[in-house]
């Protein structure tokens, strides 16, 4: 067999590091409440204490972090919207992404909490080639209100490496 009739795999992983409060700040929208314009985060609780699950980009800004206890989150941001994490609602939007991307490719894989994996090999040039697939998928997500990370390598695990680090 030469080495041209070995076929490679290319893997890409999409990462919706926001995915709890995205999937929150897009019902707010579709039930006509409107974003909140304070910032906003999503608790768990984790040993006894409620910390952050997930936060908009206006918390980050603020210097809280995923992890952090509520307690010292409120202290730094008094006017902090809080939200329950619904980790079963994430797991279906998480499945609704997955089942709206077999547009791409069949080949469609979660990676909870809060990515996919689509196997784009051989499908990627019905797209216009692995980067505009990739900005197309990036782009269309965005459209729907999710913040995105996503990175095209040979495996999985290198994929999302690169989603997560870069």
């Amino acid at each position: 067999m030469s080495a041209s009739s070995v076929s490679r795999r290319r893997i890409l992983s999409l990462w919706l590091p926001r995915l709890p409060i995205d999937r929150i700040q897009r019902f707010l929208g579709s039930a006509g409440l409107g974003k909140t314009t304070h910032p906003s985060i999503v608790v768990i609780k984790d040993n006894n204490a409620l910390a952050i699950h997930a936060l908009d980009e206006a918390a980050e800004r603020l210097g809280l972090y995923i992890g952090q206890p509520l307690a010292n989150a409120r202290a730094m941001c008094p006017d902090l919207k809080v939200f329950d994490a619904d980790t079963v609602a994430d797991a279906k939007t998480l499945s609704d992404i997955a089942d709206w991307c077999d547009r791409f490719t069949p080949l469609v894989a979660l990676d909870p909490p809060h990515g996919l994996f689509l196997d784009i090999t051989g499908c990627a040039h019905l797209f216009g080639g692995e980067a505009a697939l990739l900005t197309m998928l990036v782009r269309a997500l965005a459209r729907q209100g999710f913040a995105v990370g996503a990175a095209i390598a040979g495996t999985s695990v290198c994929a999302r490496t690169l989603t997560r680090q870069a």
